[in-house]
């Protein structure tokens, strides 16, 4: 008996109306994130005289990189970045041990008092002492001036450790049962059982601190004086300052020569500058979201 081969075909996909309309907005909303990105980095490679007379759009126009060179020429931008990444991994790092630490045992109802912490960590959501008494406590506390000023005034985040708080409170209860019987502790429950499963929840959240430590510039504003302390976005912002006054002194009459030497491209080029570190180091942390999936998935 001969044996017939069938050749399957191909399926085509037909598309509905709510997935073409779902897809569409998908992409202008994609679009609108990444097209002033673009827009910014095209303005960074242009000539001056191309950004004065708008000829720039998502391409660069009479590309050239004196920004990026002027940049690169100034050691204090080194100087700064090089300090906010130590910041940023110094906090990062503290922030994940005292948010772990404090959602942890908020999870366990034996926990004497757990209603009257958690009451007292909402409370910090939703009530400040304010701009004024929190410098006050940083003065009187002598950290003003100083790398810990970046780092200690909210080091945890309420909201983050509602979050991990979630997290774990999800996990079966029978995972740390059989720890116990087998003879751990908490920290061992812990550091054993309840970390390994949680590893996309803490990369998430490792995100946040990592981002938000990174793009913040009004702490150092505040409490910091020394230029060897100041972060990255902080002489960003500086740049911009700077670049408004110069355009309102050439607006008001002011001299054509102070505000011809301000490059036109030297504020687009910090922002890409500023931006790239979190936009490479992004991809990694991605892939680490689907690995920590995966190990909990199977754990569990």
């Amino acid at each position: 008996m001969s044996m017939q081969h069938v050749i399957p075909q191909k399926r085509t996909r037909i598309w509905t109306a709510p997935q073409i309309i779902l897809t569409a907005i998908i992409a202008i909303v994609s679009l609108s994130c990444v097209l002033p990105f673009i827009n910014v980095a095209a303005i960074s490679f242009s000539s001056k005289s191309a950004i004065l007379r708008g000829a720039v759009s998502f391409w660069p126009v009479e590309f050239e990189t004196t920004a990026y060179q002027a940049i690169f020429a100034d050691p204090s931008m080194i100087r700064s970045m090089i300090f906010t990444v130590i910041i940023t991994v110094v906090y990062t790092a503290f922030s994940m041990v005292l948010t772990i630490l404090m959602a942890y045992p908020l999870t366990k109802k034996r926990l004497q008092g757990r209603k009257f912490f958690n009451m007292l960590a909402l409370f910090t959501m939703y009530f400040s002492g304010g701009t004024i008494p929190i410098y006050l406590n940083i003065k009187e506390l002598g950290l003003l001036d100083t790398p810990w000023s970046l780092i200690l005034p909210g080091m945890l985040s309420t909201y983050n450790m509602i979050i991990l708080k979630s997290f774990f409170s999800a996990l079966p209860n029978e995972l740390e049962e059989a720890a116990i019987i087998d003879g751990a502790n908490d920290f061992q429950v812990l550091l054993q059982v309840y970390l390994p499963l949680s590893m996309a929840s803490l990369a998430t959240l490792t995100l946040f601190y990592a981002v938000g430590k990174w793009n913040s510039f009004q702490d150092a504003l505040y409490y910091i004086q020394t230029k060897a302390y100041q972060p990255l976005q902080l002489k960003l912002y500086h740049i911009i300052k700077g670049s408004q006054a110069v355009d309102i002194a050439a607006m008001e009459g002011g001299s054509q020569t102070v505000a011809s030497a301000v490059s036109e491209s030297i504020e687009p080029a910090t922002i890409i500058y500023a931006t790239l570190p979190i936009l490479i180091v992004y991809p990694f942390v991605q892939r680490y979201f689907v690995a920590g999936v995966t190990i909990g998935a199977v754990k569990g």
